[in-house]
């Protein structure tokens, strides 16, 4: 059997992804990093739920 996406891979791949972007950042810095991606999160979740109350309707 030849797995086409392996979920395990995809988690390694990214917190090698984040360690690289967060390796050398002062605590300052990495709290600044996570409020960011907090709020752009929450954005995008906001403008998710629109856009399916927008399709319900239709």
């Amino acid at each position: 059997m030849n797995k086409e996406f392996d979920c395990v891979e995809m988690k390694r791949k990214g917190a090698r992804i984040l360690q690289k972007k967060l390796a050398g950042l002062s605590l300052e810095e990495e709290l600044r990093f996570w409020q960011e991606r907090n709020k752009a999160l929450k954005e995008e979740q906001k403008r998710l739920r629109r856009r399916k109350k927008r399709m319900a309707k239709v």
